[in-house]
C-alpha cells in the first residue's frame, strides 16, 4: 500500500508570496494484496495455496499557523489457506496515532501525542495435527497498547521527523499475560509504565514511482531503563501503474515480555485504491 501526503511543515515561518494553505487535508489509500497456487498431477509435489491481505493506511491533518494537528490511522487483516490447513491469520493491525504540535520556531517544537495498537482477530500458535490443536496466543484488544507522551519534536527535512518525549504507557491483556509480571504471586491483567518515548518517521521519495517508509519506535520504562521496548516498521513501495503496486515490507519487534526480537518479512504485488 502507498499513501502520499503533503509535507505538513510545523514551522511558525511562512511562505508571504502565497496566502498560507492552513486547515485540514485528509488522505486515505486502501490495498489488496493477493498470491495464489493450485497444482493438478504435479508429479514434483507441492501444496495449493491463497493468501490475501487488505489493509488502509489514512492521515488527517489540520495545519494552522500556530499548531499542527496529525492524526493516522492504520488497519490490516489478512490470511492463508496452505492444502487442507484450514485459513491461518498472517496480518492483523490496528494502529492508531494523534500528535499536536505546538509552532514555536521552525523545526523542534513541543508536542502532545497519544497512541493505541491493537489487533482485530485472535491469534494462534499453529502446531501440525488434527483441527483444533492450535494455541491461542492473543485476540482481540489482548494485548492493547495505549501511550501518551509530551516532550520535543525535530523536523530533520521534509523526510524526516524524530520526536523524544517522557511517556506513560498502559498495557492491557486480560487472558495472554502481556501485562503480568512473572515476579509476582497474583496475574496482572494491565500495567501502566512511566518512562521515556522516541519515535522516528521516515517518509523518502527515492523516485516518482518509489516510495521508502518507516517508523522506528522505542520506549524505556523507568523501572527497567536498560530494557528498551522496540518496534521498527520498514515499506519499500514501487507504483506500477494507477492501481498496481510491488510492495517489500519488513517489520522488527523487540518488546517484553518476549526476550528475543520478532522478525516479518512479505514481497507482495497488489492492487490500490485512492479513497480520497
Amino acid at each position: 500500500m502507498i499513501i502520499a501526503l503533503a509535507s505538513f511543515n510545523a514551522s511558525a515561518q511562512t511562505d508571504t508570496t502565497k496566502p498560507p494553505d492552513w486547515g485540514w487535508k485528509h488522505g486515505a489509500v486502501t490495498g489488496l494484496n493477493i498470491s495464489q497456487i493450485a497444482f493438478t498431477d504435479w508429479t514434483a509435489g507441492g501444496d495449493n495455496a491463497l493468501a490475501w491481505v487488505l489493509g488502509l493506511d489514512g492521515k488527517s491533518v489540520n495545519d494552522q499557523e500556530a499548531t499542527n494537528w496529525a492524526n493516522s490511522y492504520k488497519f490490516a487483516f489478512g490470511q492463508a489457506r496452505i492444502s487442507d490447513a484450514g485459513l491461518r491469520k498472517t496480518d492483523d493491525k490496528i494502529d492508531l496515532e494523534s500528535v499536536l504540535t505546538y509552532k514555536i520556531s521552525e523545526y523542534i517544537n513541543p508536542y502532545a501525542a497519544v497512541t493505541f495498537k491493537s489487533q482485530f482477530a485472535p491469534g494462534y500458535k499453529y502446531k501440525a495435527g488434527p483441527a483444533g490443536s492450535d494455541k491461542k496466543v492473543s485476540q482481540f484488544f489482548d494485548p492493547a497498547y495505549i501511550t501518551q507522551s509530551v516532550g520535543a519534536g525535530w523536523w530533520v527535512n521534509k523526510e524526516v521527523k524524530t520526536r523524544l518525549g517522557f511517556g506513560l504507557r498502559e498495557t492491557i491483556s486480560d487472558k495472554y499475560g502481556f501485562a503480568n509480571d512473572p515476579k509476582t504471586a497474583g496475574y496482572e491483567s494491565s500495567k501502566v509504565e512511566g518512562g521515556l518515548e522516541w519515535v522516528t518517521d521516515v517518509d523518502w521519495k527515492l523516485a516518482e514511482n518509489i516510495l521508502f517508509t518507516s517508523k522506528l519506535e522505542t520506549f524505556a520504562p523507568f523501572k527497567t531503563i536498560d530494557r528498551v521496548d522496540v518496534r521498527n516498521e520498514n515499506k519499500l513501495v514501487m507504483q506500477v501503474n494507477k492501481y498496481i503496486t510491488t510492495t517489500l515490507a519488513l517489520q522488527l519487534l523487540n518488546i517484553a515480555p518476549f526476550a528475543r526480537t520478532q522478525i516479518k518479512e512479505g514481497l507482495a504485488l497488489g492492487f490500490v485504491y485512492n479513497v480520497f
